[in-house]
């Protein structure tokens, strides 16, 4: 899973708890309802499950939100990981726990600072399929998915150019069919008496495409129009008197994810209709949530020398001297 890598986190999360109502019924009996959210990746050094508790019964679900106690289980889960390939179990992985102390104030409706995670460092391998499965005191709660092969970005090469409309070009990967496309520019900036250069970057979500199959091997691209590059960054770097500013290099980033993701997002997303109520998926059997795989690929690609000098030469505003 990973929290360094936002992409489709945010989405899922929201989605996760998005119908919960303000008041339960208030003659409903307690009910235990586990929310279990976890998508693997293979690249990554570390697995993260997430396991809480959903609030059924008298009260307000608000303040049971703010209640670490309504959302976590006194007792350590027993939760597992399952590799098998050509029906052969290859891989059992036993997580642990952690807290995580990064949560802030205004994040959510939900407590914080402190998270309870489950987490391996087991190496996970591409080729397996996975079964996740939690014991808990009364019942077990399971799921599977296939893990997002490794793929490759055909375009850009070495440069990136904005001086005309291109296209992003990859080969799609087995078992990725939701593919979302972001670059991030990155550029140096000196601050008028200031003597600190920092670095930062601006970011522009190009959007998704999904493959036809999940065999991988399919062509896909997703274009973008050269002039809309410099519009971002009018829209986003403040014009300051006097600022230095240098071009950096533009990462390409292109995170796939399974097919039991794209249909969760998709669910969530809804009709857009305000009368329509949006059907409730989850793949976890016996609670509910989302578990799946992923896979962030980056390329890093220069600013094309026409590119650069229209950005120093048509933009003077925004400070930019020269593309190093």
């Amino acid at each position: 899973m990973g929290f360094k890598k936002p992409l489709f986190i945010i989405a899922i999360i929201v989605g996760l708890f998005s119908s919960c109502s303000t008041d339960v019924d208030i003659y409903a009996d307690y009910k235990d309802v586990t929310i279990v959210y976890g998508l693997l990746d293979q690249t990554d050094d570390t697995s993260w499950i997430k396991v809480t508790k959903a609030f059924s019964g008298p009260g307000n679900a608000i303040l049971f939100a703010q209640n670490p106690d309504s959302n976590n289980y006194n007792y350590k889960l027993d939760v597992k990981l399952t590799g098998v390939q050509n029906g052969i179990e290859k891989q059992n992985i036993t997580f642990d726990t952690i807290t995580i102390k990064d949560k802030k104030p205004g994040d959510s409706v939900f407590y914080f600072p402190n998270q309870i995670v489950y987490y391996t460092t087991e190496p996970l391998n591409e080729d397996y399929k996975y079964t996740l499965t939690i014991n808990k005191k009364d019942n077990s709660i399971s799921s599977s998915t296939n893990i997002v092969s490794d793929f490759y970005i055909s375009y850009p090469n070495r440069y990136i150019n904005f001086m005309t409309d291109k296209d992003i070009e990859w080969n799609s990967t087995a078992n990725g069919k939701r593919y979302e496309v972001s670059l991030i520019f990155h550029y140096k900036e000196l601050l008028p008496g200031s003597t600190d250069t920092t670095y930062n970057t601006v970011s522009w979500y190009l959007g998704q495409r999904k493959s036809n199959t999940l065999y991988g091997g399919e062509d896909m691209f997703i274009g973008y129009a050269g002039n809309a590059f410099f519009a971002t960054l009018e829209n986003q770097l403040d014009p300051v008197l006097n600022v230095k500013r240098w071009a950096g290099k533009v990462d390409v980033i292109i995170a796939s994810a399974t097919q039991e993701v794209d249909t969760y997002l998709e669910v969530n997303e809804g009709s857009g209709n305000l009368l329509s109520e949006v059907p409730a998926y989850t793949n976890i059997d016996g609670g509910y949530g989302i578990f799946g795989s992923r896979r962030t690929i980056v390329k890093s690609a220069e600013l094309s020398v026409p590119s650069g000098l229209k950005l120093v030469n048509d933009y003077p505003d925004l400070g930019f001297i020269s593309t190093k």
